[in-house]
């Protein structure tokens, strides 16, 4: 799963549950964490671990790939959720998901 398609399926109303369900991830975990293989580009894949797999380590080694934090999934939720407040309604998918990448591989 693309970053562009993880915003679209939470912005047209997916749930958290559901998610977590599709991707095999503990629902009750801590925190869902967000990572992506270096070098990072906007079209890579996610890869998504429970905060309890990777002690909150910034790079996580999985099935002989090392992978790096882009932003735990709280920081998500929270953009999304403030990308459909009435003042950022004209903003595309596209827009959010090149704004969260720029934040995580700038300000993370």
């Amino acid at each position: 799963m693309k970053l562009l398609e993880l915003v679209s399926y939470f912005r047209n109303g997916g749930s958290f549950e559901d998610f977590c369900h599709s991707k095999s991830l503990d629902l009750e975990s801590e925190v869902v964490e967000v990572y992506m293989e270096k070098p990072f580009d906007l079209n890579k894949d996610l890869v998504f671990f429970e905060i309890a797999k990777t002690n909150g380590n910034i790079e996580y080694m999985s099935n002989g790939v090392k992978y790096s934090t882009l932003f735990d999934f709280y920081y998500f939720l929270d953009a999304i959720e403030e990308s459909n407040e009435s003042q950022n309604k004209s903003l595309t998918d596209k827009d959010i998901a090149a704004r969260l990448f720029l934040y995580a591989i700038h300000d993370a």
